[in-house]
């Protein structure tokens, strides 16, 4: 029988339903796999990709449902946290596909090639989110005053949102990151198919790879994974923001991690459906730096004794006082300010469209 949850919010759950989880995260990585996967290795039309981020939602809608159904206390309650969580971190997560998209134009990568970047990228994603989340519910079970640095961080991060410009988009080759892999690791510029790692013996114009001639036969990594490579790290900065932002909402880490991973489940699907629907996305940045806003403030909200405590440290009397905003509430907010971003995109670029016309 499952255990009830700790006086922290913790729920403890036996290993079994842990393990059920993965196993069903890995059965539905493979059947997308199959999917999108190299029988072919067609380019995906955003017909077909539209249709399979409608299943993606359509089995986190049905695993919400068994939460609801199943879970061993608070069911309705968790149903509606993982709710938010999976909002929280699909609305973030849609800022990743941009990214992506950039990354893709810098190094080149085909259309059919892309599905196979993506598909490792969400599968490392995957691991290292399982990381950080159980890391962050220890961290916040033995130091619930980090809570209040979150909630400070996401402040910080959704007023930055409103301030960043679109032309300040970085070049990738001049990421730390990248500089830093390429010294690590020989690197050609020439594309090798849907192969992340080559001999130097196959790179034709052996002169462009630094540091081959005297290692006749070495591996060399393809752009391909240099792509993902920074597709991986840059998950990482994401992850910083997003989630926080769940644990404002819920702290059970079985909630927070499950919402999580199926927000990023379907990624792979949405990418190839962006350039159907780009034109809802344009004032996208906007509502992310809302509901991160809303987030930070809702979780500082709730750790007002602390933030009274610092204050009287510091002399003082600020009395902020303790609010507790209803996971009802919250979803009901967070899913108003991204329908009234994607409607206002909606209307400017049919306007605009209007307006080129004439």
């Amino acid at each position: 029988m499952l255990q009830e949850v700790s006086s922290h919010g913790l729920s403890i759950l036996p290993v079994w339903t842990w393990i059920a989880f993965y196993v069903l995260v890995f059965i539905m990585l493979f059947i997308d796999l199959r999917i999108f996967g190299k029988d072919g290795q067609h380019e995906v039309g955003a017909k077909d990709a539209l249709k399979m981020t409608a299943v993606w939602i359509g089995v986190s809608l049905v695993f919400c449902l068994g939460i609801y159904w199943f879970y061993p206390v608070e069911s309705h309650e968790k149903a509606m946290e993982f709710l938010a969580g999976y909002l929280i971190e699909k609305s973030l997560s849609m800022d990743n596909l941009f990214v992506f998209l950039m990354l893709f134009t810098f190094f080149g990568i085909e259309r059919k090639y892309q599905h196979e970047v993506l598909f490792w990228g969400i599968f490392g994603a995957l691991v290292l989110r399982s990381v950080f989340i159980f890391a962050g519910a220890a961290m916040v079970e033995r130091f619930e005053w980090v809570l209040g640095l979150f909630g400070v961080f996401l402040l910080y991060t959704g007023a930055k949102m409103f301030s960043h410009k679109d032309d300040q988009a970085q070049d990738p080759s001049k990421n730390i990151i990248v500089k830093w892999f390429k010294r690590l690791f020989p690197v050609t510029d020439q594309m090798h198919g849907d192969k992340f790692f080559v001999r130097s013996t196959e790179v034709q114009g052996v002169q462009e790879v630094q540091g081959v001639q005297k290692h006749k036969g070495r591996w060399l990594a393809t752009p391909l994974f240099v792509t993902l490579f920074v597709i991986e790290t840059t998950d990482v900065a994401f992850a910083v923001d997003s989630i926080p932002a769940v644990f404002s909402v819920s702290r059970d880490p079985f909630i927070v991690l499950t919402s999580n991973i199926f927000a990023i489940l379907g990624l792979r699907a949405l990418y190839f459906a962006l350039a159907a629907v780009a034109q809802y996305f344009t004032y996208l940045k906007y509502g992310l730096g809302i509901i991160l806003i809303f987030v930070g403030i809702k979780m500082l909200l709730a750790m007002n004794e602390y933030i009274n405590e610092v204050g009287a440290l510091m002399g003082l009397q600020l009395n902020v006082p303790h609010v507790e905003v209803p996971t009802s509430l919250s979803l009901l907010i967070i899913f108003g300010v991204l329908l009234a971003t994607m409607g206002l995109s909606y209307l400017v670029s049919k306007n605009s469209r209007k307006q080129e016309a004439k």
